[in-house]
């Protein structure tokens, strides 16, 4: 079922500047030697760019969007991050400046970064489509909707409480468990072939970090449960609904 909420001059004048705040915020975030100049397209309906094939995703929170960046040459995406093109994952490229944009939002959960077709997106109603240029001409185009129903703005307390994070406690989030990381040369990298041992940056027996959404929130033990690893939680740090 479909919704229909009326907005007023005050509202639309209210949810495109918070828009242009994550379109700005997206294009100080991408990597790259020159930053994007955004150029506003106010009739989206009118466009034919390249959005069949997008990098998309949703935020839930404070004010709930649907996002997505088309990139017209991801190569030099690659480039500009010092990352070869063969390994490059154009979602985790792109996801920090994905997280600065929706950041602009307040308060919520963005969720993974996939392809998908953005064609949709731009067509709908209330859908601010920005095109972003160089020095050698458009680069790309971000799309952004915002949802029509808002949590109210709260105090972080508030935010953080039981009762609100309930409307957005069936989003799933990525639990990953650390146990070391290291930083090496894409040409190390390359070279590397079965049986290379990476060394870590962190000594045996050292508890293993939690990390929700790329956020720290806990340490643990590496254990085995049935022949699969798991983690045992020896400690929650403070206020882990930040992350929230």
């Amino acid at each position: 079922m479909t919704t229909t909420t009326a907005t007023t001059p005050a509202s639309a004048t209210r949810d495109y500047a918070m828009q242009v705040a994550a379109v700005e915020a997206l294009a100080d975030a991408l990597p790259g030697a020159e930053r994007p100049t955004v150029v506003n397209h106010p009739s989206p309906e009118q466009l034919s760019g390249p959005f069949s094939v997008a990098l998309a995703a949703e935020f839930v929170g404070v004010r709930s969007a649907d996002i997505a960046l088309v990139l017209n040459d991801r190569t030099i995406l690659a480039e500009a991050a010092g990352v070869d093109e063969a390994l490059a994952e154009p979602a985790e490229l792109v996801r920090p400046a994905i997280e600065a944009a929706s950041a602009t939002l307040g308060v919520g959960v963005l969720g993974d970064v996939t392809e998908a077709d953005a064609s949709a997106l731009v067509a709908a109603t209330g859908t601010a489509v920005f095109e972003l240029t160089t020095a050698a001409g458009s680069i790309g185009w971000f799309a952004i909707r915002l949802h029509a129903t808002a949590i109210s703005p709260a105090p972080a307390a508030v935010v953080s409480s039981p009762g609100n994070l309930s409307r957005i406690s069936n989003v799933e989030m990525a639990l990953t468990v650390e146990i070391g990381r290291t930083r090496m040369a894409v040409r190390d990298l390359l070279a590397l072939e079965p049986g290379a041992v990476v060394e870590l940056d962190r000594s045996a027996g050292t508890p293993a970090d939690i990390l929700l959404n790329g956020k720290l929130i806990a340490h643990g033990d590496v254990v085995v449960v049935d022949q699969d690893y798991a983690v045992r939680i020896t400690r929650i740090l403070d206020n882990p609904e930040a992350v929230l």
